[in-house]
């Protein structure tokens, strides 16, 4: 199984979710009561709704029921979604050090077509160096064994392929510029980073920008955040909060627009692409 046909399933999940979801309301039917017809519970249903857990296949087909779906060619493609829903992607190889709650991120950002960030912290995962990667998780988890630091950098290194890949969706990164300041390893290790910033702004597909400190006050004052688009017009646009031990999903339209219009804000008011490589030469310079 491909990566992009793992993130597909990851898709088809939230596709057959928000799916039920709209048959439920239509009918108006609770989600306690459609929770009790599968002899499971309301926040059960909106896991399922959310595309967060694996459906199975009588589930399906009693709520299918309940919602009044009798058209057979109808319920045979919903539950051959299921199915299809149900493919296991690359990540769950690495679900030794991978949280169940970051699993459903890992496949959305595989599906993406555009990927827009602000990172305030430490550079973006998929923008890491390996030596950097090593340095945030050995940070970031100073409990964990050499074994284990070296899967996480391994899985974060499988992720960035997607920036390289044939189907490699556009990704426009802001910076601030204390994530670049804030030292993870040795003078060596950022300088390294800030080489690979330069390099990977070169490329096609991304679009880097840095946002000074001498900017002053800006937009993002709430903190990082991830944008997701995808090529399937059933599915909306995301906002992606982690949080340190889970992960909020924002799919209302009026809050995605919120965080568009950070965003957007962030982008206006930063250097250039071109301008920005010049800020990372000098912080090279630097160091």
């Amino acid at each position: 199984m491909t990566a992009g046909e793992s993130s597909g399933s990851v898709v088809r999940r939230i596709l057959l979710g928000s799916q039920l979801r709209r048959l439920r309301e239509s009918r108006g039917i609770t989600r306690e009561a459609a929770g009790y017809s599968i002899r499971a519970s309301e926040s059960k249903i909106s896991r399922m709704e959310l595309g967060r857990v694996s459906f199975k296949a009588r589930d399906v087909e009693d709520l299918l029921t309940l919602y009044g779906v009798t058209d057979g060619a109808e319920r045979d493609s919903l539950l051959a979604l299921a199915r299809e829903a149900n493919l296991a992607g690359w990540w769950h190889s690495f679900g030794d050090v991978l949280p169940g709650w970051f699993q459903t991120y890992v496949g959305l950002e595989g599906a993406a077509s555009l990927i827009r960030i602000y990172e305030v912290q430490f550079v973006h995962g998929l923008l890491q160096t390996e030596s950097y990667a090593n340095a945030v998780v050995s940070r970031g988890i100073p409990q964990a064994t050499g074994a284990e630091v070296d899967r996480r950098v391994a899985l974060r290194l499988e992720r960035q392929k997607i920036l390289v890949s044939e189907r490699a969706p556009h990704f426009h990164a802001v910076l601030d510029e204390a994530a670049l300041r804030r030292p993870y390893g040795d003078r060596g290790v950022m300088r390294g980073q800030l080489q690979h910033l330069i390099d990977i702004s070169e490329r096609e597909n991304v679009t880097l920008q840095v946002m000074p400190f001498n900017f002053g006050g800006h937009a993002g004052e709430s903190g990082a955040f991830t944008l997701l688009r995808f090529p399937e017009s059933d599915l909306s646009d995301l906002v992606y909060l982690e949080q340190l031990t889970s992960a909020l999903y924002l799919d209302k339209r009026e809050e995605v627009t919120q965080y568009e219009r950070v965003m957007d804000r962030l982008q206006e008011d930063c250097p250039s692409p071109s301008d920005t490589r010049d800020v990372l030469r000098g912080l090279l310079q630097l160091i």
